[in-house]
């Protein structure tokens, strides 16, 4: 006799003995450092989506010299983000291994389930 699927194997919702445990021992330190991470890393890309922005609005302006203008600007304001984001990381790596801090949560603490 076949099982319905209302008639499948039990799963125990509430077990908590699972292989992301540690999950409950992260402190408030961890969660700031991942934040900044991740902040950091979409800052990056949003710099590089600017930068790209900036070169396709430069090709485009066909000569017009307010258009390159403006091109030139987004150029130069994203470059500057994106030496700004490298300087915070930088001085983040530098702080994080001076003192030993933890990298925050990475994946390969997550493990295999």
């Amino acid at each position: 006799m076949t099982k319905l699927l209302a008639q499948g194997d039990v799963i125990d919702v509430f077990n908590r003995s699972t292989d992301y445990d540690f999950i409950n021992d992260l402190t408030p330190s961890d969660y700031v450092i991942t934040a900044g991470s991740v902040l950091l890393g979409m800052s990056g890309v949003l710099g590089f989506i600017f930068l790209l922005w900036g070169g396709v609005q430069w090709i485009m302006a066909g000569g017009d010299k307010d258009s390159v203008e403006k091109a030139r600007k987004k150029i130069t304001t994203a470059l500057i983000g994106l030496a700004v984001v490298f300087s915070v990381y930088a001085f983040m790596y530098i702080i994080r291994t001076l003192f030993g801090t933890p990298a925050g949560f990475t994946l390969d603490r997550l493990g295999t389930p």
